[in-house]
Order: structure tokens, then sequence, then C-alpha cells
């Protein structure tokens, strides 16, 4: 395997699924940190805090800190910032979200909660998703407010099956809007622009781990980084067939050689 420098790796179906800790996620990071290289926990999850994810972390047997989480919610925050002159007035946001969501923009000034007249209507998982959230959110884009997706997942696995994702939810806004929405999260190249930023590191230098062959993998293939796909979580090896291969295939990352 090359020398990589930085890991960006995923978390549900990599290090654990749900409640269960997959042990050889969690040894795989103890190892990168003894090689001295780089790990940050690249999660498209965006009902969390950094605080959270971290905490969820050390439950499964892995120490770090928020300084090495990222989340679409932070890189939604950092690509809007970028496009607008905040500096000229407040950039009013719709949100559609949960606690990781609303915490991530309500730290930030640049940003003001706006429902009737927003700039952007930003949309992440929302187990409290209502129709008065769909009507404010698609009156806002019809009169011209940017509708951003924090991730396109359709599906998120769980104790019941697999249950409505984000992607779901947006989908319900743009039939209702008549508009696609930018996603930032994972299969989209903005995320691992904005953390390859983060951490100054060039793509060549960089290895996307996860299990998920249409958010993981593909956000490597969009952005070309480098990935490893683990059959721990979603995708199996039997999926692959027909399709774009991964650099690196296991079916345990007790199997990957640093």
């Amino acid at each position: 395997m090359k020398d990589y420098h930085l890991f960006l790796v995923d978390l549900d179906g990599t290090i654990y699924r749900g409640k269960d800790t997959i042990a050889s996620g969690v040894r795989f990071i103890h190892r990168i940190k003894e090689a001295g290289k780089e790990c940050l926990f690249l999660t498209n999850n965006t009902t969390r805090t950094p605080q959270m994810v971290v905490d969820k972390l050390a439950h499964h047997g892995v120490k770090t800190d928020i300084s090495h989480i990222y989340t679409p919610n932070m890189a939604t925050v950092s690509y809007i910032l970028e496009q607008e002159d905040w500096q000229a007035k407040k950039i009013g946001v719709y949100l559609i979200g949960q606690i990781g969501l609303l915490q991530e923009f309500l730290k930030h000034p640049e940003f003001e909660l706006n429902e009737s007249n927003p700039d952007y209507v930003v949309v992440g998982l929302d187990t409290d998703f209502t129709y008065h959230k769909v009507q404010v959110a698609s009156t806002a884009i019809q009169n011209g407010a940017k509708f951003i997706g924090t991730n396109a997942d359709v599906n998120l696995p769980s104790d019941q099956g697999l249950m409505p994702g984000n992607g779901s939810l947006c989908a319900m806004v743009a039939v209702a809007s008549g508009q696609e929405p930018l996603y930032i999260g994972k299969p989209s190249a903005i995320i691992i622009e904005k953390v390859l930023a983060k951490f100054h590191c060039s793509k060549k230098d960089a290895l996307l781990v996860g299990d998920n062959y249409e958010t993981d993998i593909k956000a490597g293939f969009n952005s070309g980084v480098d990935q490893l796909l683990v059959t721990t979580g979603i995708t199996q090896a039997a999926d692959l067939i027909g399709k774009k291969q991964p650099t690196i295939l296991v079916d345990s990352l007790d199997k990957v050689k640093l």
C-alpha cells in the first residue's frame, strides 16, 4: 500500500454498526496513530455535533478530539461563506435538521435564521420533518433561495432495516420546489476538497476509508482521492461486479498493512 499521510475514515459500518463496535476498525485506527499518521473521521451524519461524535467514538474505544471530526455541516458552512460577501450583511438561512446542523450554523455570527426570505435553504436529516417545513423550504426556493442538501444518503441502516435518509427528505423538497439541491457531503467532491484544505494535504497523500460504495468510494472517484472499501458495512464484494473498482478492497481492516 502507498505511504498515505492522511486517512479519511468513515464511521458507521467502518468503526461501528449502530451500538456494536467493529473491533478490526478500532484496531486499524490505533495502528494509524502508532504509525504517526493523521486520521480524520469523515462522517455524513449531520444529526450529531463534533463533540457528540467524539463521545460516541470513545464509547467504542477510539480516543480523539473535535479537531479530528469533519461533517457535512462544517463543509456546508465553509462553502456558503466562500460564496457570499458576509461582511456586507448577514446571510439568511432556513435550516431543516437537528442539533448538529443547527449548532454548527448558529456558532457563526455571519448567519441569521430567516424563514420569510432566506438566501439559502439547507436540508439535513430531520426526524421531525413536517409538511410545514417542506412548505417553507419550497416557497423560499421558488422565491430565489439557493437549495443545499448536506448529504444525499437516500437510506440509513438501522435495527429496523433501511430508514429514510436525508436524500429522501431533499427529494420531497426538490419535487415541491422544482429545484434540485447542491449536495455537499459524500459522494460530492466538495466535502473532500474542504477537508484536504483543512489539513493542508494533497489528494495523492490521502486515502478515503469506508464501507459504502455509493458515498465513501464515489467521493474518492469524484475528488481524485484513493479509496479503501471494507465490506463490514453496507457494500459487499458481490455488489462491485461490473462496477468501477476501489483502489483497495478488503473484508477486514485487520488486513490493511500500513
